[in-house]
């Protein structure tokens, strides 16, 4: 088949890239002039495997109201008439109940368990490399109060077979070694082994151009402006370089989604949650992170990626817009130099933002649409990265009629009707 793809992030390479190796011609199209411009161009570098969790959970809207009380906070809620940010905040809050949290998790860890198995077989069948490593995630409490909320997030943990470890201080820090300077601040972590880390923008740009090597032919500057249908069959794409037309249609364009499906009359609850990082290059190895280390108490993530530090973290719920907050780089670079003192050179900071697809379930979408060929693979939230290979291995399959190698009930967009 021809196959038209709809984005070059790292959802829409992977798809594409699958897509390829099941024996399609396949398309790529972008606004951008190359591969993972948008969100995955600068995230914090997580591969969270080990602990994929919804946003939506029990007593989300208590926490929401403490963090927007903080000097520094985790989120920030920009208040404004806009249908879509109520509606998606209403549904996130029915998520928030004890059951749904632990549907929608189920769910997440399915797609989470396969795009690991996937990763890994994609690594060895092509030996990239992209600032890659394999040693886990530490999550890190400051408070006895923190530890102690963390317990039910290790009965889930346990529940659901997933490795981890409950760190006292010493423990962190000899994981840790940068955090020495925090001696007797620490109340306990919890370490995620099975976590990774890992460039994501490298990534994906060495994977499309595997991808070109595989066939795959991308067309970059373009602006995708309209799907055009005859009853129940999408009949091409209006672009900014014309009317393009192919066999069947993958949309896997982030938040970006909902606005092309509205005139179809199809409901995608992908909401823009704006976050930002920091691009540090380190100048003393001793006092460097080995891998992730997550601060409960500002909600960031430092991540090593080769030569530099990438602190990632925070939600602003404001729209489409993404203009960079001198403030936020502040809370992020204070989150580092708290963490690790004198590792790295912040006079020399990238500030960047970007903003995360987030379903009000933290489902992304996956499957087929109401039109016989029109396909979904967006709504990933926090978790493209994570999810990438097995999200695009799997809407391959579906695409190519093959029997998926994981269960898709509950992925696709009907069940937001």
């Amino acid at each position: 088949m021809k196959i038209i793809v709809l984005g070059s992030g790292v959802i829409g390479v992977t798809s594409a890239w699958y897509l390829a190796r099941n024996g399609h011609d396949v398309t790529v199209i972008d606004r951008q002039n190359a591969p993972a411009q948008e969100t995955s161009f600068a995230n914090a570098g997580q591969l969270s495997f080990g602990y994929t969790t919804p946003w939506a959970a029990p007593g989300l809207l208590l926490k929401a109201l403490k963090w927007m009380l903080h000097k520094d906070p985790p989120l920030i809620i920009r208040p404004r008439p806009s249908l879509p940010m109520i509606r998606w905040l209403a549904a996130m809050l029915r998520n928030c109940s004890t059951a749904r949290y632990r549907h929608n998790k189920a769910l997440m860890m399915r797609v989470s368990d396969y795009s690991a198995r996937c990763l890994a077989a994609l690594r060895e069948e092509t030996g990239l490399h992209y600032n890659e490593q394999m040693l886990g995630t530490l999550q890190l409490f400051r408070t006895r109060k923190q530890l102690d909320n963390a317990r039910k997030d290790m009965d889930i943990l346990k529940a659901d077979g997933t490795a981890f470890e409950l760190l006292d201080e010493a423990a962190c820090i000899a994981r840790e070694p940068g955090l020495t300077g925090l001696r007797g601040q620490i109340a306990g972590g919890l370490c995620t082994p099975r976590d990774e880390t890992g460039d994501c923008h490298i990534f994906t740009r060495q994977l499309a151009a595997l991808a070109r090597e595989a066939g795959v032919r991308f067309i970059f500057d373009t602006r995708v402006q309209q799907l055009a249908q005859d009853g129940q069959n999408i009949t091409g794409i209006t672009t900014s370089a014309g009317v393009m037309q192919a066999d069947a249609y993958l949309i896997a364009m982030a938040a970006f989604t909902p606005p092309l499906l509205k005139p179809l009359g199809l409901y995608a609850p992908i909401y823009p949650v704006k976050g930002y990082s920091i691009t540090v290059p380190i100048v003393d190895e001793t006092k460097a992170p080995v891998s992730t280390v997550i601060d409960e108490s500002y909600k960031v993530a430092v991540t090593r990626l080769g030569k530099t530090i990438r602190v990632g973290g925070m939600a602003e719920i404001s729209g489409y817009d993404i203009h960079l907050c001198p403030a936020r780089q502040r809370t992020l670079e204070k989150a580092l130099h708290l963490m690790f003192p004198g590792a790295a050179d912040t006079s020399n900071a990238r500030l960047w933002s970007g903003l995360r697809p987030v379903t009000p379930d933290s489902v992304p979408i996956i499957g087929k649409t109401p039109y016989r060929n029109l396909f979904i693979n967006a709504g990933h939230g926090t978790l493209g990265w994570t999810m990438a290979c097995g999200s695009g291995r799997l809407i391959a399959d579906i695409i190519s009629g093959k029997t998926p190698e994981i269960d898709t009930a509950g992925f696709d967009i009907s069940r937001y009707h």
